[in-house]
């Protein structure tokens, strides 16, 4: 192939050391992230005539227009920095987890005095203890529910003093140990919570012989109800680890099981968690830009990401074959893992052997599934979108949507909320808010409100074509550049004949689709007749208005309170005498909220203001 200038450039200066690359198209968007010992030879070895090369390799290159690289110590920081610009920028080329959600993750709270136990979606270095990722927020908080009735925690944000006169209904419903009354002390309940801890890493023998033991002696000293207490625990923690398969001995090494299914281009892996030689669990991932990519570098991208997000890493990794970068990711591992040795093996018998298989056996069945549920709902959009056309007279199926909301109390925080959905489902990295500034269009005035919204809205899309006209491959917003093949405006007719206003101003009526639509009724408004239409009662294509109208809704809400919240934050503080807005914000970093300034001391407050002044905010807030 023939090679611009300007890659030409930056292939003969690229550098004999180790390090990162990230390929980019003419819009200067990260195709592929890739790490290399040697970044001259890796990256050169792109362009050269070689038949080894794949299609989709081929297809990488010939949209490549730039390329970027970045100098490290090591291999081993390589790596790393590879994994970091993977979940940062998810190019399209790489091998990555199909969810860019973060995964929901049990959060037990060890650096307090009582712990609580939580969910989460981001791990942070707090001292607190951390399990999972989970692929199934649903599933998290079902374990919660099971292990709260074995170990009752408490869920209550009450300073706990042992002190309190009566407890809260939680612990006469047994869903609480009762710390605030002293029910039970410090010791005890924070032993509660390492126990379960050791249950959800698995390790439950230990528990299961003391808590024999403590049942044992209380029955001894005649406590019959804690002995009874006891024994309810013990019997519910058997009901749930007789459920558990014992694979290896008790001493077995503690283990992940990773296998992969693949099908017409989509990749699932299924890992399993052997703990305590019983397999406690196991989880699915699903992975994208996996078609025409090698087993072996598929496998290798999903350990590389699933142990970045991972809490805790195990003894050893069970793979189906081997992988290229098994040195550098188990030393990766084993620093993770704080320099314990962490072994990756390929078992070739025995029960490690057959544990391989059953994954991959899981893995078939899982992807076979989620095919078929995938298949279901693209049907289902699919049968929407055509309905669409069908009813409202489009030359097309819709298949980018826009849909426009207004929010806001009495006037005050006015937010336009713009949502798109593309081929029937949402896409959120389009979603756009727009703050309406009262004061220019006078009092509360919807109408007003989403012709304001609908004007920056394609002015902008105005801007991007002459961007993109003087300099082709401008870099532009990808929620503006384009136009949707239908608008929905939530509302009746007033805010429809905004949008036509709008619409007719920049020479788009004739191209943009654009109906209103009225809660009451769900009746669907046209522009310029009185006429209106109602769907079927169970169409798709009703049910997917109904759909995209409640999340422009939603979306325009949480918009709008988000704002509402911060000019509430801003007029409390702003009426004080001597605060202006450089102290207003000094005030909000330092204690973070009205109501944490609300419960700081004077001193805490002279600190960070004239005493005056500290004193003025303090009476004002009382």
């Amino acid at each position: 192939m023939e090679i611009s200038a300007h890659l030409q450039g930056i292939l003969a200066t690229l550098p004999a050391k180790p390090g990162c690359y990230l390929m980019k198209d003419q819009q200067g968007t990260i195709l592929y992230v890739g790490k290399a010992v040697n970044l001259k030879n890796r990256v050169r070895s792109y362009f050269h005539a070689d038949a080894a090369h794949d299609n989709k390799t081929r297809r990488l290159v010939r949209e490549i227009r730039d390329i970027e690289w970045i100098v490290v110590g090591s291999e081993l920081e390589a790596l790393i920095l590879e994994m970091n610009l993977i979940k940062r920028h998810r190019p399209k080329y790489n091998v990555r987890l199909k969810d860019d959600k973060r995964y929901p993750y049990i959060k037990v709270h060890w650096h307090e005095a009582y712990p609580k136990v939580t969910v989460t979606r981001q791990m942070v270095n707090d001292g607190a203890r951390y399990f999972g990722p989970y692929t199934s927020a649903w599933a998290v908080y079902q374990t919660l529910d099971v292990l709260r009735k074995i170990f009752p925690y408490l869920t209550c944000d009450r300073e706990i003093t042992g002190q309190d006169k009566r407890a809260c209904l939680y612990y006469d419903i047994k869903l609480c140990s009762g710390p605030c009354i002293g029910a039970i002390d410090q010791a005890a309940y924070r032993r509660m919570i390492a126990d379960l801890m050791a249950f959800l890493d698995g390790h439950s023998e230990e528990v299961i012989s003391r808590l024999t033991r403590e049942m044992e002696q209380a029955a001894e000293e005649l406590r019959f109800e804690r002995a009874a207490a006891l024994r309810d625990r013990l019997k519910a923690i058997h009901s749930i680890t007789e459920r558990q398969k014992v694979v290896f001995r008790a001493d077995y090494k503690d283990s992940d099981v990773v296998a992969m299914a693949r099908a017409d281009g989509e990749a699932c892996v299924q890992i399993f968690f052997i703990r305590g030689g019983k397999l406690i669990g196991r989880e699915y991932f699903v992975l994208e830009g996996a078609e025409e990519t090698p087993d072996a570098e598929v496998i290798a991208g999903f350990l590389k990401q699933f142990y970045t997000e991972a809490a805790s890493i195990p003894q050893q990794v069970m793979l189906p074959e081997e992988i290229e970068e098994a040195r550098i990711i188990q030393e990766w591992l084993r620093s993770r893992r704080g320099g314990e040795k962490v072994e990756m093996f390929v078992p070739k018998e025995g029960a490690p052997h057959e544990l391989v298989q059953m994954a991959a056996e899981n893995a078939v069945e899982t992807l076979r599934s989620l095919r078929a549920q995938w298949q279901t709902d693209t049907h289902r959009q699919e049968l929407a979108l055509a309905e669409l056309q069908s009813a409202l007279n489009l030359p097309t199926p819709p298949n980018r949507i826009e849909c426009y909301d207004v929010s806001h109390t009495q006037g005050v925080a006015t937010v336009g909320a713009m949502v798109v959905f593309e081929q029937g489902v949402p896409a959120k990295r389009l979603y756009r808010k727009f703050n309406i500034d009262s004061t220019s269009i006078g009092a509360p005035d919807d109408f007003a409100s989403m012709e304001e919204m609908l004007t920056r809205r394609f002015r902008r899309w105005q801007a991007a074509q002459i961007a993109q006209t003087q300099s082709p491959g401008a870099k532009v917003d990808e929620a503006f550049a384009r136009l949707p093949d239908l608008i929905i405006i939530d509302g009746g007719k007033g805010q429809l004949g905004r949008a036509v206003r709008v619409l007719e101003e920049y020479g788009l009526f004739e191209k943009v689709p654009v109906i209103g639509l009225a809660k009451r009724e769900e009746e669907i408004f046209f522009p310029h007749t009185s006429e209106s239409l109602r769907l079927p009662r169970h169409a798709q294509a009703l049910y997917l208005i109904q759909r995209i109208r409640d999340e422009a809704h939603r979306y325009g809400i949480t918009a709008h309170r988000a704002r509402r919240t911060r000019q509430g934050m801003a007029s409390v503080l702003d009426s004080v005498p001597g605060i202006g807005p450089a102290r207003r914000k000094a005030l909000l970093k330092h204690f973070g909220s009205v109501d944490k300034i609300r419960e700081a001391s004077l001193e805490e407050l002279t600190a960070l203001l004239p005493p005056d002044v500290a004193a003025n905010l303090r009476a004002q807030l009382e």
